[in-house]
């Protein structure tokens, strides 16, 4: 490498063709692993929030669990798990959403979040916007005010990002990757 200093985007893997043929899976483990990069991450996922109220980080399933749960211990706030179907014990609500082949269903408990609570939506990969759109949808209907949304990975292509804007969205990105 020459000698400059490493971004978010070095740290980060590419494996060819997994889960299956023709995907180019942008591996945020190896970002994770090393101290550097995810204190780098971290920070720079933050920065631009720096002086917003903050009350509760929102991480989606399930690499988004990682980096709220920093994000969130780095604010001194709480942090609120968006999971799929069927994995939150208790009351929940739920939105269903459409994937490249099929629909999910995303759920939050009912009262993870209070009506005018400033949150944070956060996770690793915007590829359709399908998954945080359903995070979005939920937290509106909990009456939360969604100060943006922010993550590591874009992939401009599949137009996420685009979708979330026309929400209303503020979007964070750290770095994009062309294709699937």
């Amino acid at each position: 490498m020459e000698n400059r200093k490493k971004t978010v985007k070095d740290y980060i893997r590419t494996i060819v063709d997994f889960p299956h043929d023709g995907i180019m899976f942008r591996d945020v483990t190896t970002l994770f692993a090393d101290p550097r990069g995810f204190r780098i991450c971290v920070d720079q996922l933050l920065h631009p929030y720096a002086g917003e109220q903050i009350d509760k980080v929102v991480g989606l399933e399930a690499r988004g669990f990682i980096i709220g749960g920093a994000i969130a211990h780095q604010l001194s706030v709480g942090f609120v798990p968006i999971r799929k179907k069927g994995k939150l014990p208790g009351a929940t609500l739920s939105q269903d959403y459409k994937l490249e082949y099929g629909e999910a269903i995303m759920e939050v408990h009912d009262d993870a979040v209070e009506a005018g609570e400033k949150v944070l939506v956060v996770d690793d990969l915007l590829a359709t916007g399908g998954t945080a759109e359903a995070g979005i949808k939920l937290l509106e209907r909990m009456g939360a005010d969604i100060i943006g949304c922010a993550f590591i990975i874009d992939l401009p292509e599949l137009g996420g990002r685009t979708k979330l804007e026309a929400l209303g969205m503020d979007v964070h990105v750290l770095c994009e990757f062309e294709g699937a």
